[in-house]
């Protein structure tokens, strides 16, 4: 970090405005989960059998429970710290703050990793379910074509039981955007739109089909399938053979983004033993998990649409 430290003769006290579209799974976000032990919750899904006829002769017809224990493992582990020399500090006239760096590392880094674990930890619970996944050609999404294809994703398998309840949110590229916002059959506006978000928002064009919002991911960088995440120089990446997703449909009810470790430390020089100066830490250990439902234990709730070329 000190090599890179901006030293400033005539100094600004703002940085330039980091331009990143922030966190978009924050509808997704929960606490509400019992810890058991150290990196596990616990979920327990409740069946029960239906009515069988009754007979006049006297009687009931003993029905069965089932309750069954899914136990839910947290594996996203991540942390980073940061070490700004005292000198470097004071010479670039405090630019390399720790509020500017851990402002700077939350929109750059942490936000869109978020989206990126989302993204693709939705898509491969989808992948796994018949009839809730398809593979489309990116050009394939024309303006004469893009409101019909929607609707139908938005109709596949139990979807519909989800959109009823106006539990539905569709993600979509700037692409597939950009042919909705000329399809004749939309009759909703688009508009760039800002959602509150911890306090900052985010700004993206958004609609509707059927009462289910429809949300642009402008940096579609975290719009895949699959990432690596122990890259060298940290941060994460399409993984190899991963593929641009067109469409990712979740409900906000089973689907779940659960932070177990959120720590952000600060120690000034003589707080720590790593050197003179201010010394920046942060650890996430979090996880997406896409749940059953109550009914019959299957996932029902999700759809990926994805681009058919891969990544090289």
């Amino acid at each position: 970090m000190p090599n890179t430290v901006n030293y400033a003769e005539n100094w600004q006290s703002e940085l330039l405005e980091v331009m990143t579209q922030n966190a978009l799974c924050g509808p997704f976000v929960t606490d509400n989960v019992r810890w058991l032990d150290a990196r596990t919750f616990h979920f327990t899904q409740m069946s029960v059998s239906g009515y069988k006829n009754h007979s006049r002769d006297g009687g009931w017809n003993r029905g069965n429970v089932t309750q069954t224990d899914h136990a839910y493992v947290v594996t996203h582990d991540r942390d980073v710290e940061f070490l700004i020399d005292r000198a470097d500090v004071d010479e670039s006239n405090s630019a390399a703050s720790v509020m500017n760096i851990s402002r700077t590392f939350e929109q750059t880094q942490a936000a869109p990793e978020a989206d990126a674990l989302f993204f693709s930890k939705v898509a491969a619970a989808a992948k796994k379910e018949s009839g809730y996944n398809s593979s489309t050609a990116a050009a394939d999404f024309t303006p004469e074509t893009v409101f019909a294809k929607l609707k139908a994703m938005l109709a596949a398998g139990k979807l519909r039981r989800y959109r009823a309840r106006g539990a539905l949110i569709a993600y979509v590229s700037s692409a597939i955007m950009n042919a909705l916002e000329q399809a004749p059959e939309l009759t909703h506006t688009i508009e760039l739109t800002r959602i509150a978000d911890g306090g900052t928002g985010i700004e993206t064009r958004i609609t509707e089909i059927d009462g289910v919002p429809i949300m642009e991911v402008v940096d579609d960088e975290v719009f895949y399938d699959a990432f690596t995440f122990d890259g060298e120089e940290g941060g994460f990446a399409p993984a190899s053979g991963a593929h641009k997703i067109n469409v990712l449909i979740a409900s906000p009810l089973t689907t779940k983004l659960v932070p177990k470790i959120s720590s952000i430390y600060f120690f000034a020089p003589g707080g720590h033993a790593e050197g003179d100066g201010y010394l920046y830490q942060n650890r996430a250990l979090s996880d997406v998990f896409t749940f059953p439902n109550g009914k019959d234990g299957k996932i029902d709730s999700v759809y990926v649409d994805t681009d058919t070329a891969a990544v090289s």
